[in-house]
């Protein structure tokens, strides 16, 4: 795995993410001005909104309400860069998924195998009509693909429903969107600029080999956030990037091997489990009187 490479693609992503969610909020009416929230009216008419003169879907009006409520209660820097983290962690596990074949269809979400548009967008009127994914209605799909001009609307409905699909198994990652996240999920996500193509683009296939890089992607996700706050008072919004540091693999089984993984070979000393241990450190021997205590504490720790 390139961690360096990582360490440049993941801060610069952030920016990235940051700036298509916040064009998203621009979009719908929403700006931030001298530290204030800009909010455009919102005209109901019929089945549409209009904001800004452009239409939008009615239900557009309650997940918008719930994004205005959010951003005068967070703040709109603050959703700004939760919600894009939000899709920056959702597109980086969909990427290891796909790579894997872990989809339960088959196709890549993201990308292609073959280049070119991702195989989602291709697959989507096929899964929406086999039911692969319940969220994206057949008819619509159909008829944004006929249409020739609309793959944009298509992949976008067709990755929200493949979020969706996941939610069931991965709640805490892929709960169900049907508020201010699908709102603000990006534009122009077919585009070979779009931050969906970066990710793709900016690291090699064999680097998503070990699951790991998702702990590495988040550590240099944040790293700048972190720069900015270490030392200071922080906020509470900025605990987890003062605080939070990915754990590599190999330090978890020397932290478990050698206190779990002690205990265990003190009380069990004919035991060879320690041979399938790599971090293992055999303990030094101890006199009488100190090994006499450490039975007795390890006798205390197994009963409990």
């Amino acid at each position: 795995m390139n961690k360096a490479q990582l360490k440049t693609y993941a801060p610069q992503a952030r920016k990235d993410f940051i700036a298509a969610v916040t064009a998203r909020a621009n979009r719908i009416g929403l700006a931030e001005k001298n530290g204030q929230l800009d909010i455009a009216t919102a005209e109901k008419n019929g089945d549409f909104v209009i904001i800004a003169g452009q239409s939008w879907p009615s239900k557009i009006s309650r997940q918008r309400d719930k994004l205005i409520a959010r951003i005068q209660k967070d703040g709109f820097s603050q959703t700004m860069e939760a919600v894009a983290y939000t899709w920056f962690n959702r597109f980086a596990a969909l990427r290891y998924m796909e790579i894997h074949d872990y989809l339960s269809h088959g196709y890549r979400a993201l990308s292609s195998r073959d280049g070119g548009l991702p195989e989602l967008l291709n697959a989507a009127v096929e899964l929406a009509q086999n039911g692969e994914l319940p969220d994206l209605n057949a008819e619509q799909a159909i008829a944004l693909k006929l249409a020739g001009d609309k793959d944009g609307e298509l992949y976008r409905l067709a990755l929200i429903a493949q979020c969706n699909a996941l939610a069931k198994a991965m709640p805490f990652l892929f709960e169900r969107i049907d508020n201010e996240s699908e709102l603000l999920l990006p534009d122009n996500l077919l585009l070979t600029d779009s931050v969906i193509a970066k990710l793709v683009a900016a690291i090699p296939e064999q680097d998503w080999q070990a699951v790991e890089i998702i702990g590495w992607l988040y550590q240099f996700y944040i790293s700048e956030k972190k720069d900015q706050v270490i030392g200071k008072v922080v906020k509470s919004e900025d605990i987890p990037a003062a605080t939070q540091l990915f754990t590599p693999n190999w330090i978890v089984k020397y932290l478990v091997q050698n206190s779990i993984g002690r205990l265990w070979m003190l009380a069990n000393p004919d035991s060879n489990l320690n041979q399938h241990w790599d971090y293992y450190i055999e303990p030094a021997e101890q006199t009488p009187e100190v090994q006499a205590q450490l039975d007795e504490l390890i006798n205390q720790r197994m009963s409990e």
